[in-house]
């Protein structure tokens, strides 16, 4: 469980990637949060139950000239 105070966002919560980093593999390309969530550079992420949430970029900033 998280010790941090306040406590970071729980795996379930919409705001589940403002959890501390508890580990990072940026040569990897992914790291650990408090909260058991995986995320990826390309923003996908494992939460600790196994599932998965797809990647969730914006759009390119080429596509917002207008």
């Amino acid at each position: 469980m998280c010790q941090h105070q306040p406590t970071c966002p729980s795996a379930e919560a919409t705001d589940r990637e403002a959890a501390r980093v508890l580990a990072c593999f940026p040569e990897q390309g992914w790291s650990l949060l408090c909260n058991g969530v995986i995320v990826f550079e390309d923003t996908g992420e494992l939460l600790p139950d196994g599932s998965s949430i797809a990647p969730h970029r914006g759009p390119a900033r080429h596509a917002l000239v207008a």
